[in-house]
Order: C-alpha cells, then structure tokens, then sequence
C-alpha cells in the first residue's frame, strides 16, 4: 500500500494544525506537557517561509488555534443535545463558530509575531508577547471567553500553578509560552557555547517556576477546625431530565434528602447549585406552596441555604425578566427568610442569552435557557454578606473564568470577600473533560486572589478548593457521584500581588517583548 503524499504545501499547515492539538493537550485533564513544545514548533513554522509570509503566518496560527480550541472547546456540542429534537441541529454551527472564531487571535498573534520578525534569542520572548496579547484580547472582546489560556495548563494546585498570585492567569501565559517557545532556540545553528547558555536559562526559568510555587506550598497555611462547615450537595441528576416538569418533585425530594442526610457535625452552611431545581425561587417560596413548607422543616434553626435558582421580576416597561441567582435562606425559629441575592453578570453567549437576539431569532437561533425568554445580567457584582455567612463572592458558572472577577468586585463593594462560592450546572458539559477543564479554571480564581472556592455542580465535579488551588480527593465528589461533601471552610490568605494590581504585571511583560522586537541587532549567544 502506497503512503499518502502530503502536497509540499499543507505541510506546515498540518504540522501547525498538530502543534495546536499538541498544547491543548497538555491542559488537565489530559496534562500531557510536553505538549507545550507545540508552541516551539508553532514559533518554527512562523519562521518557514511561505508563498506569502504574511498571509501564510496567519493561516498558520489559525491552524494551530483550531487544533487547540478543538480539543479546549468540543464540549460545546453537549448543550444542544440536552434537547436535541429542538436544538440538536445548531450544534454543528456553534462548534464551527466557536473553534474557528477563537482561533482568529491565535492567527492575530501568528500574523503580529512574522511582522515584527524578531531575530536571535530574543524571538520567544516576543512570540511570548504576541500570544498573551491575543489571549488577553480573547479574554475581553465582546463578553470574552477566557477559556483554557495557556498559563492555566498547569494543574491548578501544583508548583508552577502558584505563580498565578504574582502574575494571573495571563502573566503565567506569557510565562509559560516564553519557556515553552524559547527551545526552539536550542536548534539555532549557534556556537556550542551559545546553544549552552540558551539550555541553561530555560532550565533556570523552568527551576524558578517550579521551585517559588513549591516554596509557596511548604508554608500553606493549615484548616481551623473551628472554622465553618459547609455541605455542598450534589444531586448527579441529569439534564435532560431535571428540566421535565414532572420531576420538580423527584428533583426537590433528591436534593432534601442530601441535605438533612446525617453527619458528625450539623453543617452550618449548605450549597445546592446553579439552577438546581427545575422551576423559579418565586413560586417555590410563595406562600402557600408545599415546597417552602418542605424546605423551612429540612433546615435546622441557625443554618443558611443558599442556593443557586432562576428567578423573575416586573421590568420598567412591564416585561418579565428573568436572572440566573444565588439566593441564600437563612432559617431561624420563626422560618426562612432570604438574607442575600446575587445575580448573575456575566452570562453565556448562546447558552443564556443569544447575541445580536432580535437577527438571531429571524432565522430560528434562540439560547438554550429553559425559559420563556434570555436571562437579564445582573448588575455590576459586589461581595454579598448573608446573615450568619462569613463575606462571600458568588461566581456562577462562566464567572469563573474570568481573572480579576473577585478583586474588582470586591473595590466596587468596598470589602473583601472571606471566600468564593462558585455554583455552576457542569452538566451542560456532558460526562468528558469540559467539567475537569472547568474545576481547573476555577481553581487559578482561588490562588489569585487568596481565597477558599466552595465549588458546587450539579453532576460533577464538587469539591472544596483552598487558597493554593489544591483540592482533596476526600472533599471532592467527581463526575456521576451523588452525595455531599462536608468541609471546613480554608482559610482565605493576605491579598496576593494580583488581587491588588491586576495585570500590572502582565503588562509589564508585554512592553519587554515590545522592547524584545524594536531591537534588531541580535548578539550571541
């Protein structure tokens, strides 16, 4: 059998389109990282010459974005097959939407990178430049989609994860692309000595990363016992069945019974999470209704819920609007009283509001929210302080991809938060690696600010995260487990370098690679 002939043309495309593949692999829950050297081979092929180098260098990094999305990403056909009779069909055309669209900026980064053509040992460093600046971009146009960004493939938790609470999540990007790109200098035809020096100091780096994280661990501040107890509760119903209107009952029951289940110690806190019961808190708590009665004999007096829920209000032009909420209900002698709200700001493209809605509806597109109509964002989020309640931050679901999220709310609220609590409904994710890549996101929020996560999902993966990222496999319900997990809650640390100057120090690495590319005359070694 005769071998496929590659045309000499596509060859850097599919060594491109490989590269790609490669480093989005090395994110967990995969953690191959030698995949990372995908972005030395990718810094390789932008320096191949093609027909048009411009053009070509574009085509290339798009390639290599489309393979890093492909694997970052596939989990956005899962949503559309909750209900695939009605919306199955769009599945396709959001995967092609999303791959493609995000790989534009590797492609912007590709396109930066060959015109700038940076010679010598400093072209890591400005490819390191070039794609923080794309991913950075990635994370804010439009509503952002911060997904996977290249310094979040350490395991979040592990030594070279730490970093995050000195640079972010988009620091430790240019980190680890610098690191990862720079090997491709060991192949220069330099002078042995030179080809030395350039190993030595990508080790050294390496060694830092490695070592600064492992020192930050050695001194992790230890649990209270003392501290409070939090019962986070996951139901492992699936979507496509929590959402028949048949089984609120069978729902509720499911989630009362893990809730009041027995324990050593009687939780001070329980979490339910995003959106778990297949109906509005309004109705539910309404006088009258045999759920609120239920939910007030479940809780103990001095014992707060709070739950993740949709819930509605009267606009100003007499419209229905509808919020994606965290909703804590405090029970006291008298009954259940809600103490706090939290509203969702940032929501989903296409999941809980469909861009450009009125033109998207025209030709059948709508979102895929089990209501009447797209949520309403929330206003600008501020840490919430529920009665009984240590300070606390919500983050629901997407919100907690964003960098920065926490400290921001926390200057607009005046006060900063004791802890993070993220609910999200990880079944939207489907039973593959969206759920793990999502524990891991959750996990860089925590060591760049300095705080505890509470994460509760419905399905998957529930667990409690400390200020180092670190989660313990005896606090942790994985993926199709029903149960609870009962934590003290960690200590939350000083604010981190991050939490106080953003990405002060992400910049600071964007003007080095800027002041990398403006200096032409390379010297060896």
């Amino acid at each position: 059998m005769r071998p496929i002939a590659v045309p000499p043309a596509w060859r850097p495309r599919l060594a491109a389109l490989a590269a790609g593949l490669a480093a989005g692999l090395a994110h967990p829950p995969f953690g191959l990282l030698p995949g990372l050297l995908g972005y030395a081979l990718l810094l390789k092929l932008l320096e191949t010459e093609g027909p048009k180098p411009l053009r070509s260098a574009f085509l290339r990094g798009w390639l290599a974005g489309v393979g890093y999305f492909s694997v970052g990403v596939w989990w956005i056909t899962e949503p559309f097959m909750v209900d695939a009779r009605e919306q199955g069909w769009m599945a396709p055309f959001a995967l092609l939407l999303m791959g493609g669209g995000l790989a534009l900026f590797w492609g912007l980064a590709a396109l930066i990178q060959r015109a700038l053509a940076p010679r010598g040992w400093r072209r890591g460093l400005v490819f390191a430049g070039a794609l923080t600046l794309a991913e950075y971009l990635r994370g804010h146009i439009l509503t952002g989609f911060p997904w996977d960004l290249p310094g979040e493939t350490w395991a979040a938790g592990s030594a070279p994860s730490q970093a995050a609470a000195l640079v972010g999540a988009y620091g430790l990007t240019w980190i680890t692309v610098a690191i990862a790109a720079s090997f491709v200098l060991l192949f220069d035809p330099v002078a042995p000595r030179a080809r030395l020096v350039r190993g030595g100091a990508i080790l050294a780096a390496l060694a830092l990363l490695y070592g600064g994280g492992a020192w930050r661990l050695v001194h992790a501040v230890p649990v209270s016992p003392t501290a409070p107890l939090i019962r986070l509760v996951q139901a492992d119903i699936d979507q496509k069945e929590k959402w028949k209107p048949e089984n609120l009952d069978l729902v509720f029951t499911t989630y009362m019974q893990l809730t009041t289940q027995a324990a050593p110690a009687r939780p001070d806190i329980v979490v339910w999470p995003e959106g778990a019961l297949p109906a509005v808190i309004d109705d539910l708590l309404s006088p009258g209704s045999p759920y609120l009665w239920r939910l007030t004999a479940g809780l103990t007096p001095g014992q707060t819920l709070m739950m993740g829920a949709n819930r509605y209000d009267i606009g100003p032009a007499g419209e229905t609007r509808y919020y994606n909420s965290l909703v804590a209900l405090r029970r006291s002698a008298e009954g259940l009283t809600p103490t706090a709200v939290y509203d969702k700001y940032r929501l989903v493209p296409f999941g809980e509001f469909m861009p450009l809605g009125k033109l998207a509806a025209r030709v059948g597109f709508r979102s895929l929210v089990h209501m009447p109509d797209d949520f309403t964002p929330g206003s600008k989020p501020r840490p919430v302080r529920p009665q009984g309640v240590p300070p606390v931050q919500p983050l629901i679901c997407y919100e907690a991809l964003f960098p920065h999220f926490t400290a921001e709310a926390a200057a607009r609220g005046g006060f900063r938060p004791a802890w993070i609590l993220n609910v999200s409904n990880d079944a939207w994710f489907g039973g593959g690696s969206g759920p793990q890549q999502h524990l891991n996101i959750a996990g860089y929020r925590a060591i760049e600010e300095g705080l505890p996560i509470a994460r509760a999902t419905p399905t998957g993966v529930t667990t409690m995260i400390d200020a180092y990222g670190r989660h313990q496999a005896a606090h942790t319900l994985a993926l199709g487990r029903i149960g609870v997990v009962d934590a003290r809650l960690p200590p939350g640390l000083a604010p981190t370098p991050y939490s106080r100057h953003g990405e002060i120090f992400a910049a600071m690495m964007l003007l080095f690679s800027a002041v990398m590319a403006g200096r032409r005359r390379d010297r060896q070694p």
